[in-house]
């Protein structure tokens, strides 16, 4: 597993001092905003140094070392911050996004593989994770607790309890 991970991207300027706008990609921008440290790279070596944070409109403002003008920020856009996993308390039953792609996805009860997560897509009310098989089928599972029986992330699996009709043609049980 990764120990830094995408927290969002920086998509534009706020006002003229150098603030930037960061797409957050985690379920809130009050997640990220908890977090006193972000960075430039996927290694943890450069601090981005956050100055302060706030929400605003669904996004993250920031404010960091050496920024102070709208060129400056802008010279940013584009660029990806990460976090320290190790920063992150997660409530169990919760995995990073970036764990869940990857993982080979089979049935809880019979152990018939599906194919690979390849997806998770926010949809407002749950999450759906797109699925590939190996025939390269498509199919789009829905993020609910009582679908999913378990997620071993060591062994790259998430065992799944479909309803009829979401893995096979005719919505009859395989």
């Amino acid at each position: 597993m990764k120990q830094y991970l995408e927290a969002g991207k920086i998509v534009r300027t706020h006002g003229v001092r150098g603030e930037v706008c960061l797409e957050p990609w985690a379920d809130s921008p009050e997640f990220l905003a908890g977090f006193k440290r972000l960075y430039w790279d996927g290694q943890g070596r450069e601090d981005a140094g956050v100055l302060a944070c706030r929400v605003h409109k669904g996004q993250l403002l920031l404010r960091l070392r050496g920024v102070e003008s709208v060129e400056q920020g802008d010279a940013l856009r584009g660029k990806i911050l990460y976090l320290d996993r190790d920063d992150v308390r997660l409530e169990p039953g919760q995995h990073f996004v970036q764990d869940l792609t990857g993982l080979t996805a089979v049935d809880g009860s019979t152990g018939q593989v599906y194919g690979t997560l390849r997806e998770v897509l926010p949809t407002g009310a749950n999450d759906v994770y797109r699925i590939v098989s190996q025939e390269g089928k498509e199919y789009l599972f829905p993020a609910v607790p009582h679908m999913i029986k378990r997620v071993d992330l060591e062994g790259g699996v998430i065992q799944l309890l479909p309803i009829p009709g979401i893995f096979d043609e005719e919505g009859e049980e395989a």
